[in-house]
């Protein structure tokens, strides 16, 4: 895996190898339900702790990840704060964009959520449509697009939502696999392996659950000249 570090609105820059508001409620389905998960994304909270720390995990804070043979690991930071925004996991020409957010302990906010940005792809031009997928209800957007040239295309996505306890899990999968089903497998295996560590602080709901760069990656002498 190649890690990336990725500032927002920048293209990302290689800087070294790692690895081989106010409340709102959505739903009425309770979040924090004691029926066990049948698969991931999973919660600390149900799974052994000794898997976190597995050569084969990538602890980002908020998100421990699970990368594949060949995918690249880059972050989107804030340029003013330095903190990392979101986790984008690239596999040949798709990509897996992760965020994670908290949510109020009885209930989840993924449908509020998805509604929000419906209408948003729909201000901006494109199409929103709701469909059922692996993990639920999910949406698929084509919204306007414009290129470093000035050009303007279209881009596909399949936004995915989770209800964890206490959180909410977005996943946005781009490129060929947001298209291509037999593309996205690998990505959506990737979504299933991780462990959202969402901590006992209190947290108003739809705030960004803090994630840090993974131990031991470091800038290189370009990126901090």
């Amino acid at each position: 895996m190649i890690f990336r570090r990725k500032a927002k609105n920048d293209e990302a820059e290689t800087t070294g190898g790692f690895f081989g508001d106010e409340e709102e409620v959505g739903t009425e389905e309770e979040a924090g339900s004691d029926e066990p998960r049948a698969e991931g994304p999973f919660d600390s909270s149900e799974v052994d702790p000794a898997i976190l720390t597995g050569d084969d995990r990538i602890d980002m804070g908020s998100l421990v990840i699970t990368g594949l043979p060949g995918m690249e690991l880059r972050l989107q930071v804030d340029e003013a704060t330095g903190d990392v925004q979101a986790v984008l996991l690239v596999l040949e020409d798709s990509a897996l964009e992760l965020r994670a957010f908290a949510a109020p302990k009885t209930s989840g906010i993924w449908t509020e959520v998805r509604r929000e940005i419906a209408a948003e792809a729909t201000r901006m031009g494109g199409t929103a449509s709701e469909t059922e997928g692996p993990f639920g209800t999910e949406l698929v957007l084509v919204v306007p697009v414009e290129d470093p040239e000035g050009q303007i295309f279209s881009q596909t996505s399949r936004v995915i939502g989770i209800d964890g306890p206490r959180w909410l899990l977005r996943a946005t999968v781009l490129g060929r696999a947001a298209v291509e089903p037999d593309a996205a497998p690998p990505l959506e295996q990737s979504l299933r392996n991780v462990v959202v560590v969402r901590g006992n602080e209190p947290m108003a709901p739809r705030e960004s659950l803090v994630m840090r760069l993974p131990e031991g990656a470091q800038p290189d002498a370009e990126e901090e000249a």
